[in-house]
């Protein structure tokens, strides 16, 4: 489990990161969508080649298999890819960060709570709420 955290605690550094590329590559470009844009373009390419140098591009031909509603996971990365963007220059790294944690909080327990999008139910308990208002409140702290 420590090795997934730890993997996982590595993409949030990858996401603050991130922004800041992203918003200097904005002002390089002149716009926030066409930074969001590259970005997702230069991402596709990377994942694009590990998944053929694993041997896993005949998993592509499945993609009319899977349910319409599966693809929504692009345009909500490009929603964050682009809020980030937009958002890193007026709230700072840490700001924005802070948000984005506790949107996902929030939209986790939600989705805990009701096993929405195929996951299983978890129980909501009073420290996870706890968990999330000590985020919210981070958040709040970050603007002080």
């Amino acid at each position: 489990m420590w090795w997934a955290v730890a993997a996982v605690a590595l993409g949030g550094v990858a996401i603050a990161v991130q922004a800041p590329i992203n918003a200097a590559l904005g002002r390089g470009l002149g716009g926030a969508v066409p930074a969001a844009a590259v970005s997702f373009g230069v991402g596709f390419l990377v994942l694009l080649v590990a998944s053929l140098v694993q041997g896993q591009g005949g998993a592509y031909a499945r993609l009319t298999a899977v349910p319409v509603w599966t693809l929504a996971g692009g345009v909500l990365g490009a929603w964050y890819v682009f809020a980030a963007v937009w958002g890193v220059a007026s709230l700072g790294v840490v700001t924005l960060v802070a948000a984005l944690v506790f949107g996902q909080m929030a939209a986790a327990l939600v989705i805990d709570a009701t096993g929405a999008l195929g996951m299983a139910v978890r129980e909501i308990t009073p420290t996870r709420i706890a968990a999330a208002a000590m985020v919210l409140g981070g958040l709040v702290l970050s603007r002080l």
